[in-house]
């Protein structure tokens, strides 16, 4: 009985492989490197934050930061706002993306492309061109100082849309054939057979908007005007006054907010990576 070793890898193929994996870790290091120093910098008196200079420690660990970060600010209604508008909003732009998608991916109607065309265009419109007639319209319905003020205006973005519908367009029909032949209406076939196969697309647009409702800086210091309706960035804003930055309890609040958005990606890993590896380039 002859027992077959298998070749061991010829050193013209290691080196790359080496060299590969090393500049992954530098890169890898340069990304989580900002994650370090927002860590070390909550650990620090305010009074060394610039004082140490390059030094990621400073005289003593300052733990009773994030205690004030907790206590100087309404830390949990802000945090509980967030929560409640960035995971309401995901779901949301997620719904209103699928549905859109599947619009102009299954229906023929005339001018679909040109709607679609325009639709797209919208992408291209910053944010700051868009606040202030969203806001008249928010006045109007009387919803400012709301969550829905928070949550409605940008949930219906056109990159969710254009994302699902070209997931959507490479998937053959023969499933939504069979379940018609079973019965199934429009919106039973698109809930029960489509979505289940676009779970890597709205893994992402889920995550993307999380982010971004998460974020977002401008749109709610415009629409909101009382403290109990803050979001986490303009509690943050809340660390700095006339008599300068409070740096070591800010970056403790700060190490705290990204926790939420880190548990996200972490737990929708494996949809994420399936979801940006297709790119959503497959359909027409």
């Amino acid at each position: 009985m002859t027992v077959e070793i298998a070749p061991r890898p010829r050193a013209s193929l290691r080196l790359p492989m080496l060299v590969s994996r090393t500049l992954m870790c530098v890169v890898g290091l340069i990304f989580l490197f900002p994650f370090l120093w927002m860590i070390a910098t909550s650990l620090k008196p305010t009074n060394e934050v610039f004082a140490t200079g390059t030094s990621l420690i400073g005289s003593r660990i300052e733990w009773g930061n994030y205690l004030v970060a907790a206590t100087a600010i309404p830390f949990g209604r802000i945090l509980l706002n967030s929560l409640v508008i960035a995971f309401a909003g995901a779901l949301l732009t997620v719904t209103v993306s699928v549905l859109s998608a599947y619009a102009f991916s299954r229906f023929n109607f005339r001018g679909r492309a040109a709607l679609f065309g325009v639709f797209l265009a919208t992408m291209v419109l910053p944010q700051e061109v868009l606040v202030i007639p969203l806001y008249l319209m928010m006045q109007k319905a009387g919803l400012v100082n709301s969550y829905p003020a928070l949550i409605l205006p940008f949930a219906f973005g056109a990159f969710g849309t254009f994302l699902i519908r070209q997931f959507m367009l490479s998937l053959p029909p023969d499933y939504e054939e069979a379940a018609t032949l079973d019965g199934a209406g429009r919106l039973r076939t698109l809930v029960s057979v489509l979505v289940p196969l676009l779970r890597a697309p709205i893994a992402v647009v889920f995550v993307f908007s999380f982010i971004e409702y998460w974020g977002s800086f401008l749109w709610p210091l415009i629409v909101v005007n009382d403290a109990s309706m803050a979001t986490v960035p303009i509690g943050l804003e809340m660390f700095s006054g006339e008599r300068g930055t409070d740096w070591g309890p800010m970056m403790a609040a700060v190490t705290l907010v990204v926790l939420p958005s880190l548990l996200i990606v972490v737990l929708l890993q494996k949809q994420l990576q399936q979801g940006v590896s297709m790119g959503g380039f497959g359909g027409r």
